[in-house]
């Protein structure tokens, strides 16, 4: 299966099974590289980024601990997921999902490095500043809610109510020599108040009493 039929039936399940909305999804490029950092609540996000009608070209990058499990591992790759070892520093991880920005392709990260169990932020981890600055590309925030009790939901035959807001892009500049990991740290904190501030405040977890 090619990865355009794979959105074609996620699209159509999605929009079935759920309300979902997209809020403010021009505040992504239209086009070129672009990275999209947002909360993870679920494994439903990923197929809720991935039918965008914005940018049909994104990929995402996924954690190998579900490398071996069939149906994910499949569906990761057919939807060209770019796998990552988040138990190590996996450059080649981000060498490919540099090289895809540079293609012009949209990619997603979750800047927090696992899913939330409690459904609100965690701290970020500095993947994604790194990211940024390799590449040089913008970054978007997004805000998911409602896919936290998504599956359970759909099996109690209810629609869950899902909600995708987009910030307004940023870019990143150059991190200073002698002062990396300060600014890596710094701008880690950026990203995920721009998240933050996507979200509704029982959502925000650790970053809920920085937002103004």
């Amino acid at each position: 299966m090619k990865k355009k039929t794979l959105q074609g039936i996620i699209r159509f399940l999605v929009n079935t099974l759920t309300k979902i909305t997209y809020i403010d999804m021009d505040h992504i490029p239209a086009e070129g590289g672009v990275i999209l950092a947002l909360n993870h609540l679920s494994f439903f996000d990923t197929p809720v980024v991935l039918v965008n009608e914005r940018r049909p070209d994104v990929t995402a990058l996924v954690t190998t601990k579900y490398e071996k499990k069939f149906f994910i591992s499949w569906f990761i790759n057919t939807a060209e997921g770019i796998w990552i070892n988040r138990d190590i520093a996996d450059f080649s991880a981000i060498q490919k999902a540099s090289k895809a920005l540079k293609a012009g392709k949209a990619v997603g990260i979750a800047p927090e490095g696992t899913r939330s169990e409690k459904n609100q932020l965690q701290e970020g981890k500095p993947g994604t500043v790194m990211l940024a600055v390799k590449s040089g590309m913008p970054i978007v925030p997004l805000a998911i809610t409602g896919t936290e009790d998504a599956f359970q939901k759909m099996l109690r035959f209810q629609r869950p109510t899902i909600t995708v807001r987009f910030g307004k892009a940023f870019t990143i500049p150059p991190l200073e020599p002698g002062h990396r990991s300060r600014q890596l740290k710094e701008w880690t904190e950026i990203v995920m108040m721009r998240i933050a501030e996507l979200l509704p405040e029982s959502y925000r977890g650790v970053y809920r009493d920085k937002v103004g």
